[in-house]
């Protein structure tokens, strides 16, 4: 009976441990799957509020709080704006004081826990940007998806897409400068958004079926007068855009492509994330085929998108080697293989997707170069 009682003790033992090992990869995966718009990514560390100053504020000595650019600062329950790093502000050797441009709402103290964002507008067009827009509803696969339409007098519309831990409010960065271009602009909730509906599972599929609902954006531009869109994703809303331009039955009307940090291997973007929560490294595996498992993410469609003969339009691609999330390298060698259709604009000491912060007039340069001939 020993033997058998040892063979049983073994087994169990494996069992125990490979349910053990199932679940904190699907604990791991958690953090892609289901990220919450507005809540920072794994890979921004949160930094302490030391002290402010008329136009001044004291944080964490960081590598992101040394980041160059403007950057929204955000809290629970509140949310600034930062400038530049102010160089010869008096300051100890852990911490940095950078220029602090206003704060939009709550109070900043020391002690404070808070983390930098790409989004430097919170609210809406009307209320963060003094912009004239109406709230429309776009009819979507799974029901109304929530958008703001800003009007302009062109027949070009730009459909805005977030991505990762983001909101449509992420748009807002670049809606002044599209604007000033009277190009009318429609930046929406997808499935999942707060206000839009929730998918059956409720998971993230990393643009694998969100993509349906910037189809459904691109129809409702073409019945409201647009004969061409250009469609500008950020991260995950760089994927939809790809996958719509591949799939989209209407995607005739599609006449250019603006990727900002896009997701190209959502196998490298898994595991970015989860190593950004600390998983150790034997798990990470687990996490991504857990991953994989739950949101039925196919290596194929990951292809598709990456198949530089497969684009049929012209493409932006604006990134960055510090992107820890969705590797550059990918951005880079797309463009390699068809310069004749992709322009790659690199951007140094720059988070995911937060390519606009570091020197908003470059890159704002580099979106009036592209759209100019599309407009």
């Amino acid at each position: 009976m020993r033997p058998l009682k040892a063979t049983a003790a073994a087994v169990t033992a494996v069992v125990a441990a490979g349910l053990a090992s199932v679940a904190a990869g699907r604990l791991a995966s958690d953090v892609a799957l289901k990220a919450t718009g507005g809540r920072p990514l794994p890979t921004e560390p949160r930094l302490t509020v030391h002290g402010t100053a008329a136009g001044q504020i004291t944080l964490t000595r960081d590598l992101a709080s040394l980041r160059p650019g403007t950057y929204g600062l955000a809290g629970d329950g509140s949310h600034a704006v930062v400038g530049p790093v102010l160089e010869t502000a008096p300051h100890t050797a852990d911490t940095v004081v950078r220029r602090l441009d206003g704060v939009t709402h709550g109070t900043l103290a020391p002690g404070d826990s808070v983390w930098l964002t790409p989004n430097v507008h919170v609210g809406n067009p009307r209320t963060a940007l003094g912009l004239d827009h109406a709230d429309v509803d776009v009819p979507g696969e799974l029901g109304a998806l929530p958008a703001w339409f800003l009007p302009g007098d062109r027949d070009t519309w730009v459909i805005a897409v977030h991505g990762l831990g983001a909101t449509r409010e992420h748009a807002m960065n670049v809606m002044g400068f599209l604007r000033a271009r009277r190009l009318p602009v429609l930046a929406l909730a997808y499935r999942g958004d707060l206000g839009a509906p929730r998918p059956a599972d409720g998971l993230n599929h990393l643009g694998e079926t969100e993509w349906r609902d910037v189809d459904a954006a691109i129809r409702y531009a073409v019945r409201y007068g647009a004969r061409r869109v250009v469609l500008l994703g950020w991260s995950t809303g760089a994927t939809m855009a790809l996958r719509a331009a591949e799939h989209s039955a209407v995607r005739e009307h599609i006449a250019g492509l603006i990727l900002d940090s896009p997701v190209l291997s959502w196998e490298a973007t898994l595991r970015g994330l989860a190593r950004a929560r600390h998983t150790p490294a034997p798990l990470l595996p687990l996490a991504v085929r857990a991953a994989q498992g739950r949101a039925g993410l196919h290596a194929d469609r990951v292809a598709e998108i990456t198949d530089p003969e497969r684009l049929a339009v012209p493409t932006l691609i604006i990134h960055g080697p510090g992107d820890r999330i969705a590797p550059w390298e990918f951005s880079r060698l797309l463009a390699a293989r068809r310069p004749d259709r992709v322009a790659l604009h690199t951007v140094p000491n720059a988070p995911h997707a937060a390519m606009w912060n570091p020197d908003p007039p470059a890159y704002e340069e580099r979106l009036r170069r592209f759209l100019t001939p599309l407009m």
